[in-house]
């Protein structure tokens, strides 16, 4: 005969640190906001003349807010497990901050925009430096494909093994998926380091 445990970490959803990574600009902020079940937190401040030169405008004029520290988000997987996001701030000048943010972190997203590949190029490289799971999910904008998944991966220099979704960063479950896809890849990873 089986007893239930009275033990309430045994109940308890498992916790996964995600981190939501990606240029300036590529829509992170969007991202946990829309799949955060909670009210997101965010460290958003107007961009101001201070940050003309510093922060490259180009193919996002029409931005006006910038991350400075982090976002924060919360989006239950299922009763087993939960999932706690964690947007980087994309500018050069505080990706200092990325270093505390990783610790602990199970994976990570990398979002990019198809207009300006370039800006993720040091997001991927963290990752793969620090042997940490991640899927790229591609933002398209509007619905905009303007390339194909095998010219992203090969404009990346994407690992075959490394899932690439195409999503539309606003869209609720557009988010989900990516997530959904991150989670497949750290179980299939983990299944393969188990085999």
């Amino acid at each position: 005969m089986a007893y239930a445990s009275s033990d309430p970490a045994d109940s308890a959803p498992l916790a996964v640190k995600i981190l939501i990574a990606g240029g300036f600009g590529v829509g992170k902020t969007t991202l946990v906001g829309a799949v955060s079940e909670v009210a997101p937190l965010r460290t958003e401040e107007y961009l101001t003349h201070a940050s003309v030169g510093v922060d490259d405008l180009e193919g996002v004029s029409g931005k006006t807010t910038t991350t400075v520290a982090l976002d924060f988000g919360r989006i239950t997987i299922n009763s087993e497990i939960v999932l706690y996001l964690f947007g980087t701030p994309g500018q050069e000048r505080f990706w200092f901050m990325w270093n505390d943010l990783v610790n602990g972190a199970m994976g990570a997203v990398v979002l990019v925009d198809t207009r300006r590949l370039d800006v993720s190029f040091a997001s991927i490289d963290f990752f793969e430096s620090r042997g940490i799971p991640f899927v790229v999910g591609v933002n398209c904008f509007h619905g905009v494909r303007e390339r194909t998944q095998d010219e992203i991966r090969k404009a990346l220099d994407l690992d075959p093994q490394v899932p690439l979704v195409l999503c539309d960063a606003r869209d609720r479950k557009a988010g989900r998926d990516v997530l959904l896809a991150l989670i497949d890849h750290l179980l299939a990873a983990a299944a393969h380091s188990v085999a």
